[in-house]
């Protein structure tokens, strides 16, 4: 999800991109400028996921242009950065969400990564490589976590699927091939167990239903009748599982 500036509607841009920077003096802000020959007109967002600002133009559109269209809409650029999300590097001492409560890294002299009943994970190896190991092991969990899940799901329906995967798309938490191949966010392991099991349920019911139709609806209701409120979470706090990055 990104706030929105328009300076007009504009046809959504399928074409090849040029990319630079401006940055404005007062306030001190960078924004990327993207040339399309698809845009007519200027377009603003900001990401509630990072704070980056984008401005897309048209390809011939004079820098000075672009400029004072940053400076007219300075303030509500201003406004919008300041309610993005503020990002947190897995490093010691950080605070990262696993299955929806919170544990805290830390460095440790062990091998390996451990999760302690006090809800601290302690990570092995150079310090320099524990927000890589963090990651990996969050993966790993995801992993094991949503392989279950689908099992499961797919046993329930008596329908085989092919192999799952993991990625880390901002669009969308999973989706399903026609081949039935299954892909999902492994960020769902930071959210609460009952959000994972619900994406989960709702790509194996595309293995029937590749659509959105309310047959496929009926299918995730009997899979998980509670699926509502589990995707209002996602609506609601998505965005927030975003934030953990490797510096």
């Amino acid at each position: 999800m990104s706030a929105v500036k328009r300076a007009a509607r504009r046809a959504p841009d399928k074409s090849e991109r040029r990319v630079e920077a401006i940055n404005l003096e007062d306030p001190p802000l960078s924004v990327e400028l993207r040339r399309s020959a698809a845009a007519r007109r200027l377009s603003l967002t900001v990401s509630h996921i990072d704070g980056r600002a984008r401005l897309t133009a048209p390809r011939n559109c004079p820098r000075s242009a672009a400029v004072a269209f940053l400076r007219d809409h300075r303030d509500w650029l201003r406004g919008a950065m300041s309610r993005a999300l503020e990002v947190v590097i897995l490093t010691p001492g950080a605070e990262v969400p696993y299955q929806g409560r919170s544990v805290l890294i830390k460095h440790s002299s062990r091998r390996g990564v451990r999760l302690s009943s006090s809800g601290v994970l302690e990570v092995g190896g150079p310090e320099s490589q524990v927000g890589a190991r963090v990651a990996a092991w969050l993966k790993e969990e995801a992993r094991a976590a949503l392989l279950s899940a689908v099992q499961r799901y797919s046993e329930a329906l008596d329908t085989p699927f092919a192999r799952i995967s993991m990625r880390d798309t901002r669009s969308r938490w999973g989706s399903c091939s026609s081949n039935g191949s299954l892909s999902f966010s492994w960020r769902l392991i930071l959210a609460p167990p009952d959000v994972l099991d619900y994406v989960a349920a709702h790509e194996v019911a595309h293995l029937i239903e590749m659509n959105h139709s309310p047959r496929f609806w009926a299918v995730v209701e009997r899979l998980r009748p509670d699926w509502r409120s589990q995707r209002d979470w996602l609506r609601l706090h998505g965005s927030e599982l975003h934030r953990y990055r490797v510096e």
